[in-house]
């Protein structure tokens, strides 16, 4: 793997509080140009404290500014990571969020162990929440030392399932297998993310703020390659064949709201995961997993209500003080 060049750091898009730097990764290995990620940190570093790296999911990006502020004001470093071909990182000509490996992520997940200083902790939504438990585990087996640097990771309503009845994916799993190698570029239906958009945007029924060609309320476009990517690496955590060797804590919503239009309790619930599936599968990642459901959280639940977001908030400080 070769290693990575870091531009220097300039002022980010959320303002003067917030500096970001480029991470050069070369050619994209599914042929969309050079590779970029993009890390993002909120004040300047103190050597010596504990960093959350924060890790977002498919048709995400980082605009938490709330949470860095948090994170600091509690005594942490705060750093953020865009991902190849997402928000901040992408770059003319490439798809959104597209990749057929997720192996692919795990140079610029590597990267910012190298610019931080001491211990850190992964903070991972959604789709980074399967990313991220992929990384840690192929840090354990192959990079002993910078897997020491991982003090614990916090998972934020993980994708370790598919949300749809049992027998649809039993019909998906072989049929995404097969089309997404021979056809990975074909476009499937996305989701069903709008209900989830427009509940969290300002602009529709919500309370934040993003940039809406970063984050679409509706979604980015999603392939058979990148789908069949997903189910191969749910299906590792399903066979627990994925070991992160670190204390993790999941935070998701106590309920779920799925395969609906918006309505008030779009609000108080998970409308684009089964919170139940992440209850099953989040204690396979390893052997000192901590599962915390949030009463009427959000799928993120960092984006939730302030109720909820206070408890999540609460949880995640306490726990980060704890390591």
């Amino acid at each position: 793997m070769s290693v990575p060049a870091f531009s220097d750091w300039y002022e980010d898009i959320l303002g003067p509080d917030f500096s970001a730097c480029d991470i050069h990764l070369g050619p994209d290995p599914d042929g969309e140009g050079e590779a970029v990620a993009t890390l993002v940190r909120y004040q300047e570093p103190v050597p010596g404290r504990l960093s959350v790296l924060w890790v977002h999911g498919m048709t995400d990006y980082f605009f938490h500014a709330h949470v860095a502020q948090a994170v600091a004001e509690a005594g942490f470093n705060f750093y953020a990571l865009d991902l190849r071909k997402c928000g901040r990182s992408r770059r003319e000509g490439q798809t959104w969020h597209y990749s057929t490996d997720f192996r692919h992520y795990f140079p610029e997940l590597t990267a910012p162990l190298d610019i931080i200083d001491g211990a850190v902790v992964p903070v991972a939504h959604s789709t980074g929440g399967l990313i991220v438990p992929l990384w840690a585990a192929h840090l354990r087996r192959n990079d002993s030392a910078r897997h020491a640097r991982l003090a614990g990771i916090i998972l934020n309503s993980p994708w370790l399932d598919m949300m749809y009845p049992r027998a649809a994916v039993r019909v998906m799993r072989p049929v995404a297998g097969v089309l997404g190698r021979v056809l990975p570029s074909v476009e499937i239906p996305g989701g069903n993310l709008g209900t989830y958009g427009v509940s969290i945007h300002k602009d529709h029924h919500g309370d934040w703020d993003f940039d809406v060609d970063f984050k679409p309320v509706g979604g980015h476009r999603k392939y058979l390659g990148w789908l069949r990517e997903v189910l191969r690496s749910q299906r590792l955590v399903h066979d627990d064949r994925v070991d992160v060797g670190v204390p993790v804590l999941t935070l998701c919503s106590s309920t779920s709201l799925l395969r609906r239009g918006y309505c008030e309790d779009s609000h108080c619930n998970d409308t684009v995961l089964d919170t139940v599936q992440i209850q099953r599968w989040a204690p396979h990642l390893g052997a000192d997993v901590t599962v915390l459901p949030v009463e009427g959280a959000r799928h993120d639940v960092f984006l939730s209500r302030p109720g909820p977001l206070e408890e999540a908030l609460t949880a995640t400080l306490d726990w980060l003080g704890r390591r």
